[in-house]
């Protein structure tokens, strides 16, 4: 298989993506987080990028798809803290769900990673990246060991699919919500960049909605 990112011709050197980037909305960061890079730094030193290509948002308790919608316990107690850091949690006793917390401290939001690099589906992103509950609470930077870069790239609307969540059937209206984006990672190294060819690509694996574990709701994000 080939890499998650080959070094393009003329690479622009990534830049970390700090706590102000998640200090929004959301929706507003699971649409803008398609196209960056997943950055993993394994026990040896090396690191690994992963482009993120499918994610899901989590408002609030007000979003009854959302673990925090009936309050704050032991284990979402992460998703009430400040943007940046991660949200980790172990679904049907199998699948470690990674979760980015977003928004203004005391609100229990999030954006559930779905997809990245050649992973798809929440759980084969955690066990390919070698992410466990260990890392819940971190500040998503380098020091922390896995966070998220900016690569230069942005998606444009014209190939961003949104669909209601997966696996939030019982949220009520809050189901039918297009708060899941997706690009095909086959169209990312198509993506023009500061007015040239972006040549980096990603694992052309065909997507498919039902086609992995779902992580939506509460397998899902908050």
């Amino acid at each position: 298989m080939m890499p998650d990112m080959p070094s393009p011709a003329h690479p622009r050197r990534p830049q970390p993506l700090g706590a102000s980037f998640f200090d929004r909305p959301a929706d507003r960061v699971a649409r803008s987080l398609l196209g960056t890079a997943l950055a993993v730094r394994a026990s040896d030193g090396t690191v690994s990028r992963h482009v993120v290509f499918e994610t899901e948002a989590y408002l609030g308790a007000h979003d009854l798809a959302c673990h925090g919608a009936k309050g704050m316990t032991k284990r979402n107690a992460t998703m009430f803290g400040p943007a940046g850091h991660w949200y980790v949690y172990l679904c049907y006793g199998m699948h470690w769900m990674l979760n980015i917390v977003t928004g203004r401290e005391g609100v229990p939001a999030a954006v559930l990673i779905r997809g990245a690099g050649s992973h798809v589906g929440p759980g084969r992103v955690t066990r390919g990246l070698g992410i466990d509950r260990s890392f819940d609470g971190r500040a998503a930077t380098r020091g922390g060991g896995l966070w998220f870069e900016d690569r230069g790239v942005r998606v444009p609307a014209r190939l961003v699919q949104r669909t209601p969540r997966i696996g939030v059937g019982y949220a009520g209206e809050w189901a039918e919500k297009p708060l899941r984006f997706v690009v095909d990672p086959a169209k990312l190294p198509t993506i023009t960049r500061n007015g040239g060819r972006c040549h980096e690509s990603s694992d052309r694996d065909r997507l498919s909605r039902h086609g992995s574990h779902h992580g939506g709701g509460r397998s899902g994000s908050g």
